[in-house]
């Protein structure tokens, strides 16, 4: 899908700009990638570590027109035909431009997040249903902050399902990802150690990883975990839950055995 640079300016709430004509069909983020500069839109995303406002001169010299920005330089002056939207955050700007793309599909989509087992899950999704489904999946595991929104904006108008992946690894940074993803059926996986040293308990990081759901109409997750349980009854989640279980043979799926056979598994 194509979006205008006009469009895409409104859609960020940047006015008063002078815009020259253009469409967009590609995000990017790493300038490694380029790949077809005319209709590439690049965010100069700023980190700890990195300020990629310094790549935009080379990316200008190869040919890409458009550029996301917090700041402009006195060496970009002499540029033609190019255009600066000019926004307090690039990163907020990519996730709200992937948020309102997402928008503008209503199919099903799936969300799977935890603390680990997130891309193995989406590919045995992706495996079971891509004979059914013309599918849009995280390619490998493009599940940051970045990551999500590219993956989120590879969705076309012959995409009748999506999978998408979601990790955190501090505070309130879901938040950001839930209106990106919006699933409508929610998949957590398990709750481990990663990222523990970024978050008070294991019961804080299960209630950050939640937050993807707050709009999903399916939860599924596992029962036997009592602090996804206790996070679930709190957020008050309302729509429908379907669980797995090792020790409940009540369960919607009660896993009574596993057995091991080689390169593959009987349940």
């Amino acid at each position: 899908m194509k979006y205008s640079i006009l469009k895409i300016a409104s859609i960020l709430g940047i006015k008063n700009q002078n815009i020259a004509e253009g469409e967009i069909s590609l995000l990017l983020t790493d300038s490694r990638k380029l790949s077809s500069p005319q209709e590439t839109l690049f965010f100069a995303i700023e980190t700890k570590q990195n300020d990629a406002h310094k790549f935009i001169s080379d990316l200008y010299g190869s040919g890409v027109r458009n550029f996301v920005v917090t700041k402009l330089f006195p060496e970009w002056k002499s540029f033609t035909d190019v255009n600066f939207l000019k926004v307090t955050n690039t990163l907020h700007a990519l996730q709200k431009l992937a948020a309102y793309h997402r928008k503008q599909f209503s199919i099903p989509v799936i969300g799977i997040t935890g603390s680990n087992g997130k891309t193995i899950v989406k590919e045995w999704l992706y495996q079971l249903l891509e004979e059914d489904y013309n599918i849009t999946r995280s390619p490998r595991s493009y599940n940051s902050q970045t990551g999500v929104p590219l993956s989120v904006w590879e969705m076309t108008e012959n995409t009748t399902l999506a999978i998408f992946e979601a990790g955190i690894s501090q505070p309130d940074e879901m938040k950001y990802l839930e209106p990106v993803i919006r699933p409508t059926i929610g998949v957590f996986t398990k709750l481990g150690e990663a990222h523990q040293e970024n978050f008070s308990s294991q019961q804080q990081k299960c209630m950050e990883k939640m937050e993807l759901f707050v709009n999903s109409n399916v939860f599924i997750y596992e029962e036997d975990n009592k602090i996804i349980n206790q996070s679930a009854d709190r957020m008050v989640l309302s729509q429908k839950s379907f669980c797995w279980s090792r020790k409940d043979p009540d369960a919607p799926l009660y896993i009574r055995k596993t057995e091991k056979n080689g390169n593959k598994t009987t349940i």
